[in-house]
């Protein structure tokens, strides 16, 4: 006997969701890793040290940059709409995100001395941009 439609279904399109999770999971720690090397601060190796701040900044652009790369998961209708939206948001959110460190200068410094009020503040403002980016391209 055949399988059921769902069986065959879910043959056929999760081979098609491992791909697109693998591609946004890809883009997720491309941008992360431009990120790092972006930051004035060290921020791996100060989470490594125990430095609440630096792990609350990270945080908030790893979930800023995470939010709009699953919008573009769920709007997108091919693994080539998933790619381009998902480097476009994620050069948005950057480019935000550098933006926010030049305005709130003294941030990167706060955040290396361990001020948890800075990191909050700049995770705050990643993770709403993400929200905002995420919201645009779900349209």
């Amino acid at each position: 006997m055949f399988p059921s439609p769902e069986v065959q279904a879910f043959a056929t399109g999760f081979p098609v969701t491992l791909l697109h999770v693998t591609v946004t999971l890809a883009l997720l720690f491309a941008g992360s890793g431009v990120y790092i090397m972006l930051t004035p601060h060290k921020e791996v190796s100060l989470v490594r040290e125990g430095n609440l701040a630096a792990a609350v900044s990270l945080a908030g652009i790893l979930l800023g940059l995470a939010i709009p790369l699953a919008a573009s998961m769920k709007a997108s209708t091919s693994l080539i709409d998933l790619t381009l939206w998902g480097v476009a948001t994620l050069v948005v959110q950057l480019l935000i995100s550098r933006l926010t460190d030049l305005v709130l200068h003294g941030l990167p410094r706060r955040i290396q001395d361990g001020e948890v009020a800075a990191a909050t503040l700049l995770a705050a403002v990643k993770v709403a941009t993400g929200l905002v980016l995420g919201a645009a391209v779900a349209g």
